[in-house]
């Protein structure tokens, strides 16, 4: 897992690897390890109100059965869109 010195960027890597699916766990933890860091301050803001919608929300746009609303259409949910999880070597 990413160290990440501010408080903000921990809690929302937290909040990415304890949704209460293990593959949404997977998906936005290893999704937060690699993009948080880099992420500006209105990026971090995308990214909270993203992880306050709902699992099932974010796993049909995932799988494409529905696209992002106008509202969560924007970089960083292209970027989740776009993202592979690969599972870290044991």
């Amino acid at each position: 897992m990413t160290h990440l010195p501010d408080p903000r960027r921990k809690r929302l890597l937290f909040r990415s690897w304890h949704r209460g699916t293990r593959e949404a766990d997977l998906i936005l933890g290893s999704f937060a390890d690699e993009h948080l860091a880099a992420f500006d301050e209105a990026q971090l803001d995308r990214y909270e109100a993203l992880l306050d919608r709902p699992d099932p929300e974010i796993f049909d746009w995932l799988t494409g059965r529905e696209a992002p609303p106008a509202e969560c259409d924007h970089d960083v949910t292209r970027m989740l869109l776009a993202f592979r999880y690969t599972p870290r070597p044991t």
